[in-house]
């Protein structure tokens, strides 16, 4: 059974959040500020937090550093904040996705199944498969990325979308196929997420993360990963 981290100080949208998730047999543990959000986020050890950013004690971009800071767990952002700059700095922070408020709760649900997939471990079906390039190797196997000797952490969503890109090295993989493979099929449009990701990927992997040697952007058509 999935547990979720339920962090909003609407009272309204807690209690419904709460009730459908437990209808579909999720756990569920609730904060209205995110000291509290930390907190039980460390012991309670959620599989997904659903966190919304307008909280009374701190910024929820905060929560999402202070989490990336010790966790890969999945983070779905619930927030009325709108605009392009707000959202690319919540993924930018480590979020793995961002519905805006408003939201359909049956959309909402369909995102966090897709957020705990994007998380699960991988199935025997991914026998050692290991991809070696001049400074890192990704083991598809252990869902690992060593980089000079050191593991480097990545996000699930980081991680899905390099396992999609090296699943197809040398081949281009369309803008298109890369949102619906990594995030669904609602975001075929989201072409922010492939921009802030690819970004971090590179940040991470690359020797010169301006000038990519392996995430090679394809302009207007999508990306394409070279060993």
């Amino acid at each position: 059974m999935n547990r979720v981290l339920v962090v909003d100080d609407e009272p309204q949208i807690v209690r419904a959040l709460v009730i459908n998730l437990r209808a579909r047999k999720y756990e569920v543990d609730a904060a209205q500020d995110g000291t509290t959000a930390l907190r039980l986020a460390a012991a309670r050890h959620p599989d997904v937090v659903v966190l919304d950013l307008g909280l009374p004690d701190m910024d929820g971009v905060d929560v999402i550093r202070g989490l990336r800071g010790w966790t890969r767990v999945p983070i779905i952002v619930l927030s009325a904040r709108q605009t392009s700059d707000e959202k690319v700095e919540a993924l930018d922070a480590g979020a793995d996705d961002y519905v805006t408020k408003p939201f359909g709760m049956d959309e909402l649900l369909a995102r966090l199944r897709a957020a705990v997939r994007r998380a699960a471990p991988a199935g025997p079906e991914d026998a050692a498969s290991v991809v070696e390039t001049a400074s890192f190797t990704v083991d598809l196997a252990a869902k690992k990325v060593n980089k000079n000797g050191t593991d480097v952490r990545l996000t699930p969503t980081e991680w899905h979308l390099l396992e999609v890109l090296v699943r197809n090295t040398g081949r281009l993989v369309t803008q298109k196929q890369l949102l619906q493979e990594v995030w669904g099929p609602t975001y075929s449009t989201e072409s922010n997420y492939l921009r802030v990701y690819t970004a971090q990927l590179r940040r991470k992997l690359e020797a010169d993360p301006s000038r990519p040697r392996h995430f090679i952007t394809e302009p207007g058509m999508g990306y394409r990963f070279e060993p």
